[in-house]
């Protein structure tokens, strides 16, 4: 189980970032559909509303994921600005303006920020492989603001509304690594009450329409699956394998939109629309193709995260035995040795 665990460190953290990707790939073009006469105010608060119900639901007892703690407010605040404001906003409002395939595609480009941030705030590695990856995106993602500028006005605005989306919610990525390591559903539920109280309060006072029953209650379902779960299962994925891979990753969410999006009848492809698409999907493949192994060392460290004893770096004893994942406070002695690994909470080393 050990050697298993080692040799493939990223598998884990691969599939819970595919599960987050999936969840939040289909809710761009159910929003589309459901949020048809709404405010972007009233869509966002709508959304983070269902994302609150998510986090109450996953929460876990403290023997099994650490508590947030005080220190922790000024970045969950940050988190909850930039990604349960200013992200679903500029989403709801640029879904309005162009068409859900182009705008499903463009949100590949939140890798794009979340690897070069993860790489400024954390050192996490990146070599001339997730570059040349990065690359691609940005490619794509030029190609298709290129395709839809000449569509209009309000498609390039929507557009470029999307890429701020993106932005925002990259910046979001980087900063929520570093309560990758708190119980998810706390973090999942700080950052949604926030979310929902702000774009609620600014949805009144700016007038927007109220919802229907039907909208609300989709909207809310959509919040919680995919903005809510997927968030957890993101959160997860960080904690497994850094920032930056979980980010590039999730880029497959965006395929999995416009897929939706085609299917649910939008036809405004085009073959730059296609070009865009292989350019992001190159990026996603050539850095999920990334190989990192070498001779590292652990220096001294304690700290709190959930954790279990098979996993080459907990081998702390318990008064009785201890079966499974658990938290709780714990010491790591100095050790040197060489696996394949990723930037988990244990190796964060220079390079």
């Amino acid at each position: 189980m050990r050697r298993a665990h080692l040799s493939l460190p990223a598998l884990r953290g691969g599939i819970l970032a595919l599960l987050a990707a999936a969840l939040f790939g289909v809710s761009t073009p159910l929003i589309q559909r459901f949020g048809v006469g709404l405010g972007a105010l009233t869509t966002a608060s709508l959304l983070y509303a269902g994302a609150a119900l998510a986090g109450v639901l996953s929460r876990q007892r403290a023997s099994r994921e650490a508590r947030l703690a005080r220190g922790d407010f000024p970045r969950l605040l940050s988190m909850a600005f930039l990604g349960a404001v200013i992200g679903p906003v500029a989403l709801a409002w640029g879904l309005q303006q162009t068409s859900g395939t182009g705008a499903s595609l463009m949100l590949t480009l939140e890798a794009f920020f979340t690897v070069l941030l993860a790489r400024y705030l954390y050192g996490e590695t990146a070599d001339r492989r997730v570059w040349l990856a990065m690359l691609f995106l940005l490619a794509g993602g030029i190609t298709l603001v290129l395709d839809l500028g000449s569509a209009g006005r309000s498609q390039l605005l929507g557009l470029l509304a999307v890429l701020l989306a993106t932005a925002a919610w990259g910046a979001d990525n980087a900063l929520s690594r570093a309560l990758a390591e708190r119980d998810p559903g706390q973090v999942i539920l700080g950052k949604a009450l926030l979310g929902t109280t702000a774009t609620g309060m600014l949805a009144v006072v700016f007038g927007d329409p109220l919802p229907t029953l039907n909208a609300s209650l989709a909207l809310v379902g959509i919040g919680a699956t995919g903005y809510g779960l997927s968030l957890r299962f993101y959160l997860l994925a960080q904690r497994a394998f850094g920032a930056a891979r979980t980010g590039s990753v999730f880029a497959f969410a965006p395929f999995i939109g416009a897929a939706l999006a085609i299917a649910l009848g939008d036809r405004s492809g085009s073959w730059l629309m296609a070009v865009a698409g292989v350019l992001m999907v190159l990026g996603v493949v050539l850095h999920l193709a990334e190989s990192h192994g070498h001779d590292h060392a652990h220096e001294a460290l304690e700290h709190e995260h959930a954790h279990s004893h098979d996993d080459g770096h907990h081998t702390h004893s318990h008064p009785s035995q201890v079966v499974g994942s658990h938290s709780h406070r714990h010491t790591h002695e100095p050790l040197r040795h060489s696996h394949p690994h990723v930037p988990d909470a244990h190796h964060r080393h220079e390079h």
